[in-house]
């Protein structure tokens, strides 16, 4: 199936020995606003794509590659991610770039790319430098979670307080029956992050369907047992869907003021 040819092509190139496996989901999720991700690559020494790095890239279909140290202290992973993202432009492969890390010598490449035309995104944790964030279009503060804080976000998710207990068909003899339905928090997360750019604070149910997809190809309402977004973001007490005249449909956070 073909996609639309005004689609933007983004790539992701991660410093692995600069930044944490678990900033992996958070970087795609902020570049899967700027359109279709199809370059994933991941650059370390052998020391960082063998442990748990590994595990993260293979996960999320990243193409590692691995970079020898021909010296002590000489990184050569900086070299060739900067190299493969000059190429990647010339050769028009990608538009937007969303480079992860928290190292300052990528500067210098975010101006190049940037003179050339491209868009760029900074995906980094709070140590990093200004001379970063200000030599990008865009730059997006990852900050780990504690496990205490992880699991107070999880018990504070819609998923785990239903407004009402949800009345399941008899299943039919040798039918596994219907999936429950659920409400994944990761939704209210997309409507919050895409709403927060438009000026009445709305999203249009077309653009979050195609943003949940680009961010996980795996996701589907039916996985989580509702027939259509638009019936799943209904069973949402913190979101509100608006039906314009035209038939279109839009969503917003429950606390903003309706314009």
């Amino acid at each position: 199936m073909a996609h639309p040819a005004q689609e933007t092509a983004v790539a992701i190139l991660i410093d692995c020995d600069n930044v944490p496996p678990d900033i992996v989901d958070f970087a795609l999720r902020m570049a899967a606003q700027a359109g279709r991700v199809t370059v994933r690559r991941g650059y370390g020494n052998t020391n960082t794509l063998a442990k748990n790095w590994e595990q993260a890239l293979v996960r999320q279909a990243f193409t590692p590659c691995l970079q020898f140290q021909y010296a002590s202290k000489k990184n050569t992973s900086d070299i060739a991610l900067a190299l493969d993202a000059l190429e990647t432009l010339v050769d028009k492969r990608a538009d937007t770039f969303c480079l992860v890390t928290s190292d300052s010598d990528f500067a210098y490449l975010c101006r190049k790319l940037r003179e050339r035309g491209a868009d760029v995104y900074i995906v980094g944790e709070p140590k990093t430098p200004d001379a970063l964030r200000n030599a990008c279009d865009r730059f997006f503060e990852w900050v780990a979670e504690t496990p205490s804080e992880t699991n107070a976000k999880e018990a504070d998710t819609p998923e785990a307080k239903p407004t009402a207990p949800i009345q399941k068909p008899e299943a039919k003899p040798g039918s596994a029956g219907p999936l429950p339905k659920r409400r994944p928090g990761f939704v209210v997360d997309a409507v919050k992050l895409l709403a927060s750019a438009s000026p009445n604070g709305r999203v249009s149910l077309n653009a979050l369907s195609q943003y949940l997809k680009r961010a996980n190809p795996a996701f589907s309402p039916s996985v989580y047992g509702h027939s259509t977004l638009l019936n799943m973001i209904k069973t949402y007490g913190v979101l509100t869907p608006h039906e314009a005249d035209s038939g279109q449909w839009t969503v917003s956070l429950a606390s903003k003021v309706d314009t």
